[in-house]
């Protein structure tokens, strides 16, 4: 009885997401993981440094503009690790995104010439950028830890093992926002010029540099709460910084809403993606 691992079939359904295949192909995956992460710091004076580098300076521009100028930070707690919190998750949330948005465009020349699954690139772009959330993350908890001992008003709690959670949703919410604009971008390039524009208006829709409860209308209570929490973003940076900080409050219906908003963007792009990677060397 003859058995095989790949059949190549005329036409498959819009509902076959192809998962067992993926899950075959998880060397090629670690292998495209191994590459991005070396060529991103390759010929660069302080290579994997950049990692850390980037988001403190971040922090830097928003502790002190946000912080001491707007005085939009969070009252009580050091500045500092309130805003490097909300930079770090958003930096690996908008890696994620802008990364998979230019899968075909930035991969064309992989893509056309041998086969694999074509979901292997995103996702393996999101693992990528996982490694240096770990990174920042590591310099995280080093703040955190020096804070306590300086006696600030930082309170870590067992919501620190939500961590993994939050990870996976925000993964899956760039992943699947992405392979939509990736899906869109190859008949309509204007998309990967208004991709940057709108992640960018996206983070100022979300407490990253500055406390939710300092913004009258979307604070608790507020004209715009209900409508401002519907980011799934929103939910996740408070989780992470009510476990790390001890700050804020969980809004368990908005974060419930957050995750099935988070399946129905995923499910809707991985449809798209695969409609679009039967026939995308057409129109690129």
């Amino acid at each position: 009885m003859e058995t095989y691992t790949t059949v190549i079939q005329a036409k498959s359904t819009g509902l076959n997401l192809h998962l067992k295949e993926l899950w075959r192909y998880r060397d090629l995956i670690l292998l495209f993981v191994k590459r991005s992460f070396i060529t991103r710091y390759k010929q660069t004076i302080l290579g994997p440094a950049w990692a850390i580098i980037q988001p403190l300076l971040t922090t830097v521009v928003f502790t002190v503009v946000f912080g001491n100028i707007a005085g939009l930070g969070a009252q009580g707690v050091p500045s500092f690790v309130f805003f490097f919190s909300g930079t770090m998750l958003w930096s690996y949330f908008s890696a994620s995104l802008t990364g998979t948005a230019n899968t075909f465009i930035s991969n064309r020349g992989i893509l056309g010439k041998v086969y694999f699954p074509r979901l292997v690139m995103p996702v393996s772009g999101v693992l990528t950028h996982l490694i240096t959330f770990g990174i920042q993350f590591f310099f995280f908890l080093c703040f955190l830890i020096y804070y306590m001992i300086a006696g600030e008003n930082v309170h870590p709690n067992l919501f620190v093992l939500m961590l993994p959670l939050l990870l996976l949703q925000l993964a899956m919410l760039g992943l699947g926002v992405g392979v939509i604009i990736s899906a869109l971008t190859t008949k309509y390039r204007d998309l990967s010029m208004l991709t940057g524009f709108g992640v960018s208006l996206w983070m100022y829709g979300t407490p990253i540099a500055y406390d939710m409860e300092a913004m009258g209308a979307f604070a608790t209570g507020g004209k715009y709460h209900a409508l401002y929490m519907l980011n799934p973003v929103t939910s996740i940076v408070n989780i992470f910084r009510y476990g790390f900080i001890g700050i804020g409050q969980i809004e368990w219906l908005y974060y419930g809403i957050g995750w099935i908003v988070t399946f129905v963007l995923l499910f809707i792009g991985v449809l798209m993606f695969n409609r679009v990677e039967r026939t995308f060397m057409d129109t690129i």
